[in-house]
């Protein structure tokens, strides 16, 4: 296991990103994707967690409504609005969503899937990438 480990450091290195936890890469995404969130929806989540797991990401944001939103989500049709806007939203920035990932975790992304509930108003934002991110330890 020490070899493992001492070879993914090493590996890291020469690709000029620091060694890193596993905890610490989902912790920086989180915090990155409130920032997008801010930044380039206008209002960020109260929280947000992230999940790697091998190959997948799983982004939970909660507290992503606005109030009008929140009061647009009282009928089908706004429930569906709310969604449609959303969805495409995030859909015009997945590239810059997928450089964020991929400058963090150091694997590019090969897919991006989302879903908000109108009830809890989560979000919930999952990138298949392109091999697994290693468990990496720091020095």
């Amino acid at each position: 296991m020490e070899v493992r480990k001492k070879v993914t450091i090493e590996k890291m290195k020469r690709e000029g990103r620091p060694a890193t936890t596993r905890g610490q890469m989902e912790a920086e995404i989180s915090n990155a994707l409130i920032t997008f969130e801010k930044e380039h929806m206008g209002r960020g989540p109260l929280e947000a967690k992230t999940h790697i797991v091998q190959d997948i990401v799983v982004i939970r944001l909660k507290g992503v409504l606005t109030p009008a939103e929140i009061h647009l989500a009282k009928d089908v049709e706004g429930i569906q609005l709310i969604k449609q806007v959303r969805t495409k939203l995030l859909e015009n920035a997945q590239e810059m969503i997928g450089r964020i990932i991929q400058g963090i975790a150091g694997v590019a992304p090969v897919s991006m899937y989302t879903d908000i509930s109108t009830k809890t108003g989560e979000r919930f934002i999952i990138f298949t990438l392109a091999q697994h991110v290693p468990a990496v330890v720091s020095e």
